[in-house]
Order: C-alpha cells, then structure tokens, then sequence
C-alpha cells in the first residue's frame, strides 16, 4: 500500500499537469452532466416493511383517481376578538374562499368548514380543507398563486387566516451561508496552523473541487435515483469536512518530510505513502458507516449514506493526486515563512505543545482516563430521556405560516388535531362491508384517547373505506404512540368479529412506526459497521487491543453527543443560542445518523494519531516513546482538523430544516468530543496503561491478516529516497 501511494505521488507531483486537466475535466463532465439532467424524480420516502406505508400503498391501489400523499392545504380562520367565525360577513369570505380555491385542474376537492363541521366549539376558528389529485412537488406555479390570491383576499376582510398542509410549505434553507461560514473559520485555522497562505488555501481549493465533482455528480443521478436536496446536504457536509482533513494531512507530511532535507518531489511521495496510505483507510472507515445505514431499510437514508459515502470516495481521491499535483506547482509557497526565508526547515523538535501534553497524560495516566469517562459519562445521561419522533410543523419558526396555522388548529380544537390517525379498511372479505366498517368504527371511537371520528368514506367498487380518528393528545406526545399501539394490540378480535382488516396510519402513525424501525435497526447496524471497521483497523494496526479501544472511546463521545443534543432539542437547555424555537422529540433517524456518521469520523482521527505512533513503535520506539512521538508529530494537525470539522459542520446549525439543524449541531460537538476528550486524552492514557500488550497480536492472526504497510516501512528502502538522502547531486537533480 505505502509504496504503490509513494509512486502515486511522485508520478502525480511530476506530471502535476497532467493530473490537473484530468480533474478539471472530470469536473467538467459531470458538470455537463447535471446541466444537462432531466428534472428530479419524484422521491416518495416510501418506508417498506411498516404497517403505515402499507395502509397508504392499499389506499392508492383502493382509491384510483388519487394519492394517497396527495398535496393538500388545511386553510385555519381564526375570528377577531369578539367575534364569531359563523357571523354572516364571516362566512361569506369563507366561501368565497372555497370557491376560488376549487377552481383549478389539479385540485381534488376543496371542502368549506360549514359543510364539514369544522368549526370549534367556542365557534372562533374554523378550517377548510383543499386537496389535490397531485403531490405536493408536482403542483404548479399556477395551482400554488391561486391559493395563495384566495388566501390574500380572505386576509383583507379582518380574519386571520394561515395555511397548514403541502401545498404552500415553505420550503426550508439548508442552511444558507453554512458552507461560506465553514470555509471561512476553516481558512482561519488553517492560516494559524501553517502560517503559510498557500498552505492553508491548498486544501480548501481541493476540498472544494472535490465538492464540485460531488455535488455535480448527484445532481446528474438526481432523476435517476430520485436524490433530495437533503441528500446533497450531507454529502456537502462531509466532502467538505473530509476533503479539508484529508489534504491538511497530505500537506502536514509534506512539510514535515521536506524539513528532513528531502527534495520536494520526494516528500510528496513520501507523503502519499504514509499519510496517504492513513487517509485510504480513514476514508474506508467512514464509507463503510455510511453505507452501512442501508441496513436500516429506509431508503431515504441509505440513498443520503451512499451519496456522502461517494463524496468521501471523491475526497480520498483528491488527496492522493490533485494534493501531491499542487504541490508541484508550489513545492516551497506550501512551507511556513521562516522555511522560505532561512531556507531548509528544521526537523520538529523535542518539545512542543504535542510532545508536552503527551507527557503529562503519560505522568497520569489513571487520573486522565477516569477524568475523560466521567465527564462523556455525565453529559451522556440525557440519552436515559431520548424520545423519538419526527418534527412536524410545530418545529417550525413561528414566522411561517404552517407554523401559527398549527398553533391556531391545536388552541381551537385541542392539541390532537394537528395529528388525526387515518384508519384504512379493507372490507373485500367482509360479508357486510358497511356493517363491518361501522363495526370498527364504533371499536376505534370506544378507545380511550380518541375524541371523534370522521365520517368513513368508501372507494367506488365499496369495499375498501377510509375514516379520521383525532386523539386528545398531540402528535409527538407519548401517549399518542401508546394509543396507536392499543389500536393495534386490540385489532385481532375486532377483525375476527367483522372479517374486515384495518390498518393505522397517517403521519402520525408514521412517524410512530418509522422511529420503531430505527430504533430496531439500531443494534445490527452497531454490530455491523463496528464489528467491519475493527476489522480493518485490526488489519492497519496489527492489533487486537487498539481497535477495541478506539470502539470503546468512540461509543463514550457519540453518547454524550447524542445526551447534548437531548438537553438542547428535548430539554430545551441553550435552546435561544442555536435558534430552537420548539423543544420536543429527538429526530428518529437522530441517533442511527449520528452513530455511523460519528463513527467513520472518529476513527479519522484514530487512524490518523494511531498510525503515526504505530510508525514509531515499529521503527524502535518504546510504548510511551511511541505515543509521545505520535502527538509530537500529530497533535497540532489533528487538533486543527477537529477544528475545522467542527467549523463545517457548526455552520448548518443556522439552517431552517430542524433535520439539518440538529444533525449539524450534533456532529460539531461529537468531532470536539472525540477529537479533544477521547483522542486527546482517553486514548493515550489507555496505551498508557496497556503498554506493550497495545501492541500484540497472535503469530497466527498476523500471518493471516493482509500486510498493508500503513507506517511505510517499505519506503525506507526506495532507492529513490537512498539516493536523496545520501548523495547531494542526486538530490538536486531529483528537485523539479
């Protein structure tokens, strides 16, 4: 491995133009590709294997004509004070509301409130419901305006009217300025690590074409596989932060090589090799959690882990041949100032923020460790009060109009409206349909928890129907799932009373069934992507100890990270910083989510300080040497990695998708976690205290496992390095 990258390196620094026009055109196929790509695939986040998406599969097999996702719009009136929504004045701007509101190609229905009785009891507020026969995605400019000139004219009338519903959702940013934001702290901290302009623009400017080719690619398989926005997000996210990290180690090396006297075509190959061959893995660590979501069975999710687990591939890419090929270009631009004006740099001394901090852990070793647990250890507890569920519209600022529509549903009819159950019946084998779906109906509204139904409404051949259930609770409440699951627990005999079968869903129901089946998901997936990347590492390593350790210190930050993001989003704890206006459930997909990204993240890091004491355990260190020369030689550039993850990843706080916001803010604080307590501090102190047992293997497991030379061993007998080291003219006619 090390020296097929050392080669890599060298050719890619030599034939730096080549490799150059090679990636802008890549860049500018794919490209052309996206331009050129047909519009977006309708992306229905079916979720396969749960009761809900079946009964929504039945309904549009049953119901021909419509959708069951099918765009709609609950349009609220809320009275002025004093007044009454059934006033005479009231009631004509209702209607003709309604009216205009029906006049359109794509509309299904539009039901006025007094037809529906759907005005509240203390009659101040009232809804009308608008439904149409496409999705939400499908309907048009002109669909759209036509509501929303109706809804304006109601306004004028005096009454409050907001819109809830698809149809005029607004649609969320997905963050903004978040990458700028990034970009920029990263550039700063990358000015302050290498004191070098060109070497802190570097690997921003790879990281970014890597993007490019990344995000360009998606958008040209978008159609084709019905990719979302939130998809190209993610893989945003990490092509970014692991674009950056990649090449900052590639640079780091470089730099470090070439202050050992060797000539700048030959620290990039060196280079390549070692840290290059750090960086196959810990990208190959971070592909297999990505792809490992697919275990979830969710297919939104394992499309977002397959495309940012391509970006990543892109990113290792990048690093192994545009990096060493930039580095042709400005081979001395890339060494910090005092290199470039005292000429050859001197190798890293003994002593440096690293080396010092290395010491002191290893002084300590038990004091650190126990330190290190305690403190994830208490931050984690939040996760013993994780709920889940999906945000809805209550997550919303209150600036939206979806938003103040769900305030004014629940404070009119009572928190469970904004969350009905859709009872689904399929009555085929029935002997009496009808009489089989009054049956269930009068079951459903006997149940504790429910406040009324619809009225049941049947498809054309008669046996299939369709009926509302509100609960007294609101959608993300607790109680609202235990009433789905009494329905459910209670079904068996009621269907063998009426010989009809009925299934709940809605997106409450779905939102209920989808955080079942990740958190039933959870543990296989765990065993999966831990048990496949302890393998790997084993392989890199030549270890049994160190990839459970790093497993061990991985599980500690992605708790406490997951405990942070339950006191923030659930709990409510600096909710006003980060711009959360509604506290409530945990995303459902939160955890699983933060566990494989977090992941392959984590042991980024552990590869990279890991290998490089690897290296000098290897070469003649002793165990505490090792990891002293480790952090000596490491630390800074770890540290200013984790920064600049952070930073990435910091920034999509500021989206306006709670989905994005969250997953922002609970990746920034698990790469600081991981990379500050665990990497920092856990992970020295624990080798620490293993000493040479850290480093052992079986005989017969290392005859077995593959040789991959991560510490680039091998390198140390190129002749091509021989001859730079050894002989002066050689080295000058090695240069460029």
């Amino acid at each position: 491995m090390a020296t097929f990258l050392y080669r890599l390196g060298r050719t890619a620094f030599r034939r730096r133009w080549y490799v150059a026009l090679i990636w802008v055109a890549v860049l500018a196929a794919v490209g052309f590709g996206a331009a050129k790509s047909p519009a977006t695939a309708d992306d229905s986040n079916s979720m396969p294997g749960i009761e809900s998406q079946k009964a929504f599969d039945l309904m549009e097999q049953r119901f021909p004509g419509t959708t069951a996702d099918g765009a709609n719009a609950r349009i609220v009136f809320v009275a002025p004070d004093g007044q009454k929504i059934t006033a005479a004045d009231n009631k004509k701007t209702i209607a003709k509301l309604v009216d205009h509101a029906a006049d359109g190609s794509q509309v299904a229905s539009a039901v006025s409130p007094f037809q529906a009785n759907a005005v509240s009891k203390d009659a101040t507020t009232a809804y009308a419901t608008v439904t149409y026969k496409v999705k939400a995605d499908d309907l048009t400019d002109t669909s759209k305006n036509a509501l929303k000139d109706a809804i304006a004219q109601a306004k004028k009338s005096g009454l409050t009217v907001e819109a809830g519903g698809t149809a005029l959702a607004t649609q969320p940013s997905a963050g903004g300025s978040a990458e700028a934001i990034g970009i920029t702290i990263a550039a700063a901290v990358l000015i302050i690590t290498f004191g070098s302009l060109t070497a802190a623009g570097l690997p921003l400017l790879t990281a970014i074409i890597g993007v490019g080719v990344s995000m360009a690619a998606i958008m040209a398989l978008s159609s084709a596989f019905g990719l979302s926005s939130t998809t190209g997000t993610l893989a945003t996210m990490l092509g970014l932060a692991c674009g950056i990290d990649y090449a900052v180690f590639i640079v780091s090396r470089y730099r470090e090589e070439r202050a050992k006297g060797h000539t700048p075509r030959e620290a990039a190959g060196l280079a390549t090799g070692t840290a290059g061959s750090a960086v196959v893995f810990a990208g190959l660590t971070v592909v297999i959690a990505l792809a490992g979501l697919s275990v979830v069975g969710i297919p939104m999710l394992t499309k977002m882990g397959l495309a940012a687990a391509g970006a990543v591939i892109v990113s290792v890419f990048i690093a192994l041949t545009l990096v060493p090929a930039l580095l042709g270009f400005w081979p001395n631009a890339v060494l910090s100032r005092h290199s470039r004006k005292h000429g050859q740099a001197k190798e890293n001394g003994e002593n440096n923020g690293g080396s010092r901090w290395a010491r002191f852990v290893l002084r300590r070793p038990v004091p650190v460790l126990l330190a290190s647990v305690a403190a994830l250890g208490t931050l984690a507890v939040p996760v013993m009060d994780l709920q889940l569920g999906m945000p809805g519209a209550e997550s919303k600022p209150t600036s939206t109009t979806e938003r103040r529509a769900y305030d004014d549903l629940a404070k009119g009819f009572g928190p469970g409206f904004n969350g009905p159950l859709s009872i689904v019946i399929d009555a085929k084998n029935a002997p009496d349909p009808k009489t089989a779906v009054k049956a269930i109906e009068q079951k459903i509204k006997a149940t504790d928890g429910i406040v009324s139904l619809s009225p049941a409404r049947f498809n054309p051949a008669g046996d299939t129907a369709v009926f509302s259930a509100v609960p007294s609770t609101a959608p993300t409440s607790e109680k609202t799932q235990d009433l789905v699951k009494t329905i459910r627990d209670e079904r068996p005999a009621t269907e063998a009373s009426t010989g009809a079968e009925f299934e709940v869903t809605g997106t409450t129901a779905l939102n209920i069934d989808i955080a079942q089946k990740t958190q039933n998901a959870l543990i296989p997936y765990l065993i999966v992507v831990v048990g496949l990347a302890i393998l790997l590492l084993t392989v890199v390593f030549r270890s049994l100890l160190v990839p459970v350790k790093a497993a061990v210190g991985f599980l500690l930050s992605v708790l406490a990270a997951l405990g942070s993001v339950v006191a923030v989003f659930q709990w409510g704890w600096l909710a006003s910083l980060l711009g959360v206006e509604t506290t409530g459930p945990i995303m459902s997909m939160m955890p699983i989510f933060l566990v494989g990204i977090v992941f392959g993240l984590a042991m980024d890091y552990e590869v990279f300080l890991v290998a490089r004491m690897r290296e000098a355990y290897v070469h003649g260190d002793s165990p505490h040497q090792a990891v002293e020369t480790g952090f000596r030689h490491s630390a800074r550039v770890v540290a200013a990695a984790a920064l600049i993850m952070t930073a990435v990843f910091s920034g999509f706080i500021g989206a306006g998708e709670s989905m994005i916001k969250m997953i922002g803010f609970g990746l920034a604080i698990a790469v600081l976690f991981d990379a500050f307590v665990i990497r920092m501090a856990f992970v020295p102190a624990a080798l620490a205290l293993l000493g040479k047992a850290a480093w052992w293997m079986p005989h017969r497991l290392d005859q077995i496992l593959p040789k991959v030379d991560v510490e680039g061993e091998a390198l140390t007998h190129q002749p091509a390095m021989a001859a730079a080291q050894n002989n002066p003219a050689a080295r000058e006619s090695a240069r460029i």
